[in-house]
């Protein structure tokens, strides 16, 4: 187990997140830490919510709300490092392949049978391989909705974004990420409407991190973005690009896209060509759609369940 402090209260998060996210959690003890995790609803369907770089289940809330009464059960887990979750000190704990153990032992403690497995950004990656794992214990996940992330084996040759490339300077990186919470400050300027991450949602993303010592996690996150063959994490993503490939011949998958967003926007295509049985929403939204377009999002889950069988 990774040395990480427990799991937070949502007592000890302030009104107006409290009120945003109102929702029964569970804490789930895994074996790299305490996950805190919102589960709502009743139905026979599980839908399970995978957040990335540098949110939270917070940034579920408008899909959570848009699906109430769909006769859905929603899990929305806090990786470890964010939100509720227990924080790992150091930005090196973040490893792809742990965070995806840690998730597959939350969908076991929950009975997550079946799920429909949701991910944006880093929770693309995470939600495509516990699919992986579902899949070789042989209870394979029911369909996936995929949200501006990338599933698919890394390009070759590797091109690092900017972003990625500063997370491994030394000194400069730990002093932007940790001591000035890079990159909530900036995350209007990845969305299609700037307006819809002003200062009450980056308070809420910044919440969990006021803390110095609980703010490894969006670094480690940046630097977990494969950037060459000995990567620790371009083994698991190849890996996950030959599972979706697979899966993608009978699990429905549907694309849901921000075209505003810098960073993933132009990933639909390859994503597009490699699933070509999948359904399709482009937006207009950028990076962080849920806090744009939640309907496209939900509609797009409701569609995923609808076609699941058993």
């Amino acid at each position: 187990m990774i040395g990480a402090s427990r799991a937070k209260e949502l007592s000890a998060f302030p009104p107006f997140v409290r009120r945003e996210v109102p929702w029964q959690r569970r804490v789930v003890e895994t074996s790299h830490g305490e996950i805190s995790a919102i589960v709502h609803g009743a139905g026979e369907r599980d839908v399970v919510l995978f957040h990335g770089n540098p949110t939270w289940s917070y940034l579920w809330r408008k899909v959570i709300r848009a699906l109430d009464g769909r006769g859905l059960r929603i899990i929305a887990p806090d990786l470890l490092g964010f939100g509720a979750s227990a924080k790992p000190r150091r930005p090196g704990d973040h490893q792809l392949g742990m965070h995806i153990a840690a998730l597959v032992e939350v969908m076991g403690a929950l009975g997550a049978e079946r799920p429909i497995l949701v991910g944006q950004d880093w929770g693309g990656p995470i939600a495509a391989g516990v699919g992986m794992r579902l899949a070789a214990s042989g209870a394979p996940p029911g369909g996936f909705v995929l949200a501006n992330t990338a599933v698919l084996e890394p390009a070759r040759p590797f091109r690092s974004k900017a972003f990625h490339r500063f997370s491994h300077l030394p000194i400069l990186s730990d002093v932007a990420f940790r001591g000035l919470l890079f990159p909530i400050p900036t995350l209007g300027l990845v969305q299609g409407d700037r307006l819809t991450m002003g200062p009450t949602e980056l308070a809420a993303y910044a919440w969990p991190l006021l803390s110095l010592v609980d703010r490894a996690g969006p670094l480690g996150l940046a630097r977990m973005v494969p950037d060459s063959e000995a990567h620790p994490s371009t083994a698991v993503m190849d890996d996950i690009g030959a599972y979706m490939r697979r899966a993608a011949e009978s699990a429905p998958i549907a694309l849901v896209w921000g075209n505003r967003d810098p960073i993933l926007g132009r990933a639909l295509e390859r994503h597009r060509r490699a699933f070509a049985r999948a359904t399709v929403r482009e937006t207009e939204a950028g990076h962080f759609l849920q806090e744009e377009v939640p309907f496209a999002l939900a509609d797009a889950i409701v569609e995923v369940a609808g076609k699941v069988s058993g």
